[in-house]
């Protein structure tokens, strides 16, 4: 049995030059490839005392906040600005493919996102009240999602190196200074110091769940699925009847975390709100294709160029991959049993 099926491969446009195999002059940006967290959301489950249960039950429990919405459009404005040499200024149904996890608060952010990305010209504009327009955001059940919604729980190998892992005495060492804050119920007044052992004790936890032990293991059964797909998107972009320029994918903090131990740049933090993992990929003047990664933690700052280890940051494509192949996996049920 091979790994989870891939989902429909997107199209990206080339330069004309390309198209008809003219001599390149200079560097050529061919496609941007998205993967970031969702927005600010209401709670989704609540401590047994907290006293603002009642503002959840209206709003709805793991709903995008108006925080969330501007934190999404935001993110699709800086997009805007970033490849608007790259991106046509109205949408284009055959420039970008959008996938979202099955879950409120990633289907709202992609269309938040998309709303930034695409404002609306004067010939666009079907309501004066209305200055936006709907734009495919393709999901499928939670069931069904082998992509973005990580990690996989249906793999026995990986929940049995998830137990090795939770064993093991360097995680049970770390997990032992945050055992006095476990099923604990924080009031409204719970101390930054408290709230800091909380990210913390999530930090960790994400890092036990895709890394920390046999994290070469792990990334074949989680996030190197993820990245498997995006190669093979990216390589795909090499033959010129290739049209589409953008792929999105709007996932959740396990997720981003999940790829970036696939490709060991994660920096150990949790990934914040709207955080956005980004692949860009160019033809160079020899006709060479590399890949430059970013990550974009903070509005307030530009994107943390990441540098592949073992490669440039201008990373040559079949460099990049020959580097990541230990965690690509061409057998994912065979190599998830036991």
């Amino acid at each position: 049995s091979l790994s989870p099926p891939l989902p429909p491969s997107p199209i990206l446009t080339l330069s004309a030059g390309i198209q008809k195999n003219l001599p390149v002059t200079r560097r050529e940006f061919c496609l941007f490839y998205q993967v970031f967290r969702h927005g600010d959301l209401t709670p989704q489950e609540f401590f047994p005392t907290d006293k603002h249960k009642e503002v959840a039950r209206q709003h709805g429990y793991g709903q995008l906040t108006k925080l969330g919405i501007q934190q999404q459009y935001e993110l699709g404005q800086y997009m805007r600005r970033r490849y608007s040499h790259f991106l046509s200024v109205v949408y284009k149904q055959s420039e970008i493919y959008v996938q979202s996890t099955d879950c409120d608060q990633t289907l709202m952010s992609a269309q938040a996102s998309l709303a930034g990305l695409y404002p609306l010209t004067q010939g666009q504009i079907w309501n004066p009240r209305i200055l936006w327009q709907p734009i495919p955001v393709h999901t499928v059940p939670l069931s069904h999602d082998n992509l973005l919604y990580l990690p996989f729980s249906h793999c026995p190998k990986y929940n049995e190196l998830l137990r090795e892992t939770f064993a093991t005495r360097d995680f049970q060492r770390q997990f032992k200074q945050y055992r006095d804050i476990n099923n604990y119920t924080l009031p409204v007044w719970a101390t930054r110091g408290v709230r800091t052992k909380l990210i913390k004790l999530s930090e960790l936890l994400l890092q036990a769940e895709f890394g920390f032990h046999k994290q070469i293991q792990k990334s074949r059964l989680q996030g190197g699925i993820l990245l498997k797909t995006i190669l093979k998107h990216i390589s795909d972009a090499r033959r010129p009847s290739h049209q589409q320029k953008m792929v999105m994918y709007s996932t959740h903090a396990a997720t981003i975390v999940a790829l970036q131990m696939a490709l060991n740049v994660f920096n150990g933090k949790l990934p914040p709100y709207s955080a956005c993992h980004f692949f860009e990929l160019y033809q160079e003047k020899n006709g060479q294709y590399t890949i430059e990664m970013y990550y974009r933690n903070n509005s307030l700052r530009d994107p943390h160029p990441l540098t592949l280890p073992g490669c440039k940051f201008h990373c040559p494509l079949e460099r990049f991959t020959h580097l990541v192949s230990p965690v690509l996996t061409q057998h994912w049920t065979r190599e998830c049993r036991i």
